[in-house]
């Protein structure tokens, strides 16, 4: 994925390590502004929102500005004690996040919300019954809500996905996903494939197979 920015949007300095986080794991650029000043802002594919201490008509006075902009989505971060009174604007793609949550779901509601305003290219989608695979942004969601793949449980269920009716025995496996260089025995290979199974729900796993005497295929 090409990189996207992110302007973060606050009036003082008490979330920009949890925001910061995204630079570090993702394809992401940061540029900074205040609620009060956001005209001078760069070109940027998604608002972030500090909303401590900004109303509700300040919000959407935000949401107006990002319509005029083309629609630019926008995330705000709102503590646990004012999420009764906040109002989520409906003119543009939003969503909330408390600052106590884990990066990973700040990286995961980052990911959709550019996800969706990008517009992927179909060949960049996959997705078998009610799970989506992201190839670009090497996300997994099932049922719309995000799947905790290490980065080798999504290569293995990727390159299975992406080459399904086709039995591959596990060193094959091992050899294209995690190279020729690799170490390892072919238990591996049983190991991902179980916690794949258990993460993905029954339904998604009953399309991965095990063929007795050779290994695994996607069977769509």
């Amino acid at each position: 994925m090409s990189e996207k920015c992110l302007l973060f949007m606050a009036r003082t300095t008490r979330l920009h390590e949890f925001v910061s986080s995204c630079a570090q794991t993702m394809d992401v650029a940061i540029s900074l502004a205040t609620p009060d000043s956001p005209s001078a802002a760069i070109e940027f594919d998604l608002l972030v929102l500090d909303a401590d201490g900004v109303r509700n008509d300040r919000i959407e006075q935000i949401a107006a500005w990002l319509d005029d902009r083309g629609g630019i989505p926008m995330l705000v971060v709102a503590d646990e004690a004012a999420l009764p009174a906040l109002r989520l604007p409906s003119r543009i793609r939003s969503d909330f996040i408390c600052p106590t949550a884990l990066p990973a779901e700040l990286e995961a509601r980052v990911s959709r919300l550019i996800f969706e305003a990008a517009g992927p290219s179909s060949d960049e989608v996959l997705r078998i019954d009610e799970l989506l695979i992201n190839l670009a942004t090497y996300q997994v969601y099932l049922e719309g809500e995000p799947v905790d793949l290490t980065l080798m449980e999504y290569s293995l269920l990727s390159f299975l996905t992406t080459h399904p009716n086709r039995a591959y025995s596990r060193e094959v496996l091992l050899h294209r996903v995690w190279g020729f260089e690799y170490c390892g025995g072919t238990r591996t290979v049983d190991v991902h494939i179980r916690r794949i199974r258990s993460k993905v729900g029954p339904q998604i796993a009953a399309h991965i197979m095990t063929v007795r005497g050779v290994g695994y295929l996607f069977r769509t």
